[in-house]
């Protein structure tokens, strides 16, 4: 989608910093960072949200996106003291994106509840 900011990051139009590139999907640091290590992690093809990965193929997508999520952790050395995946769904869930997108948050003692 040309008006979506994430799309038009996937495509280079728009600089990140880029942590970590797979042919489907793209992490970068996140630009108001909530932790010592918040970054998102994103499919490269548009979907809005977690409503819209279904069936077989959004189920591929989902699964693919977590376990390169998880890689990046390791990577990241968050394995160790734990990390916290988010994904928002919606305005009032706090999605500012319209594009399907993790938070991969870490380096901090996390709470609960989060919000």
């Amino acid at each position: 989608m040309s008006d979506c900011l994430f799309c038009r990051i996937v495509a280079g139009e728009i600089p990140a910093q880029v942590v970590k590139r797979s042919p489907t999907a793209l992490a970068f640091r996140d630009i108001n960072p909530q932790a010592p290590t918040h970054v998102l992690v994103i499919p490269t093809r548009h979907l809005s949200a977690v409503r819209d990965a279904r069936g077989e193929d959004g189920e591929r997508l989902l699964g693919g996106l977590l376990a390169f999520a998880a890689e990046l952790a390791t990577e990241l050395g968050l394995d160790g003291r734990g990390y916290r995946l988010v994904t928002n769904t919606g305005a009032e869930a706090g999605q500012s994106v319209d594009h399907l997108h993790l938070h991969l948050l870490g380096g901090r003692k996390m709470t609960w509840p989060p919000g």
